[in-house]
């Protein structure tokens, strides 16, 4: 029989902008959705650790995180 210790996921995620807006809103967008994920992760308690949050040159941006996969307990991946 097996049991699951610890587990985690580590994503990375880029944020793109849209094709069909101006740029200053296409940056504004992509800010306010990055926003959105965040206060996702935190209204439905996932736990998780962001690792960077890096700006593009073009605007976009890409998150690399680990977050709590399902259920599971994260050990000592969060620390």
């Amino acid at each position: 029989m097996k049991r699951i210790q610890s587990a985690c996921i580590c994503q990375t995620l880029h944020f793109i902008l849209k094709d069909d807006v101006p740029h200053e809103e296409a940056v504004a967008q992509v800010a306010h959705e990055v926003e959105r994920y965040k206060a996702s992760l935190e209204k439905n308690r996932i736990r998780h650790k962001l690792l960077e949050e890096t700006v593009c040159p073009d605007g976009s941006v890409l998150l690399r995180l680990i977050k709590q996969y399902n259920q599971s307990p994260v050990g000592s991946y969060l620390d």
